[in-house]
């Protein structure tokens, strides 16, 4: 073996014997080594030696490059290149993304029902209404006199002017379309008679109202009868046929329906329909005596109907419950 063959394989040697000492103690490479940059070629001339052989670098393995070993390696220096600490996250497209349903029951909130203060108990308003009925008809409830349904030829024209208190006697309330509340009226009554042998009728009336409440709607329908008594300058006894038996006592009834229209809590408008009898239920019938030979006037009564228009006014402060 010459010189040659000598110092390569020493070379071999040396850098075996790095590896191990670098393995078994996880020592980092000596400086010395690592300054070392050159490259010596050596020709292969020995079995098994590689064909460029580097410096004590390339022998140094890589896990004692690394550190591992008994001593913990250093943090990881803080990168500086963002402005703040905020984490960087990601988000996905929300193009293809399914909708998230809910296994609880979604509660719908409905909007306050502002008829809440306008119909509510103990509410009083003053109620102003006018009629025009000229239109007449047989008296609806014959049948329960026995009586046919017979229009009498002497006929009437009505104005009613009614003043009332109209007091709200229950809040709203009750199911589906009947939903509403009640009001009772107190009323003093001046009915003008411009067609008829009468000229005026002078009465006390009460009644009852329904109102059907839909919700948030500033219509509300209604239908309503008042009950009365008063004073009419009769005809009858003085010959005039189908005029009124008697002045005193005149019963009357009105019945109607029509629609309400609130402007506000304060002030609403009404309009519709509204029937009206006046009879002195059969009292000027009286057979023949002392005093008067002849039999008593026949009570015809009358029964009309047309068009009625009104206005209320709430009275006092709006709703305090």
């Amino acid at each position: 073996m010459n010189w040659y063959g000598t110092f390569a394989g020493l070379l071999f040697a040396g850098t075996l014997a790095a590896k191990l000492a670098c393995a078994s103690q996880a020592i980092s490479c000596p400086a010395t080594a690592a300054s070392t940059t050159h490259t010596q070629d050596v020709p292969t001339q020995i079995s098994g030696l590689p064909d460029r052989v580097t410096d004590s670098t390339a022998a140094c393995p890589i896990d004692a490059r690394l550190n591992i070993g008994n001593e913990p390696m250093p943090a990881p220096e803080k990168s500086t290149a963002s402005v703040d600490d905020t984490p960087l996250t990601t988000t996905k497209s929300t193009e293809n993304a399914e909708p998230v349903v809910s296994n609880e029951k979604v509660q719908r909130t409905e909007q306050p029902d502002f008829n809440r203060e306008i119909y509510y108990r103990n509410k009083l308003e003053f109620a102003w209404d006018v009629g025009a009925l000229p239109f007449n008809i047989p008296f609806p409830f014959d049948f329960l006199e026995g009586d046919q349904y017979t229009e009498h030829p002497l006929k009437y024209t009505l104005v009613p002017v009614i003043a009332s208190l109209r007091w709200h006697i229950s809040n709203i309330g009750g199911p589906w379309i009947f939903r509403g509340n009640w009001d009772v009226t107190s009323s003093g009554s001046f009915t003008w008679i411009p067609s008829g042998p009468e000229t005026r009728f002078i009465s006390y009336d009460m009644g009852i109202r329904r109102n059907f409440v839909p919700r948030n709607q500033r219509f509300a329908p209604y239908y309503e009868i008042r009950l009365g008594v008063g004073q009419i300058n009769a005809k009858g006894p003085k010959g005039v046929p189908y005029a009124q038996g008697e002045n005193w006592p005149e019963f009357t009834m009105n019945m109607g329906g029509g629609v309400r229209y609130n402007f506000s809590p304060r002030f609403a408008f009404s309009g519709g329909i509204n029937y009206m009898h006046l009879s002195n239920m059969d009292l000027s019938e009286h057979p023949p005596n002392a005093t008067d030979p002849n039999w008593g006037p026949i009570n015809y009564g009358i029964n009309v109907f047309g068009p009625m228009l009104g206005i209320d006014v709430r009275l006092g402060k709006g709703r305090t419950e």
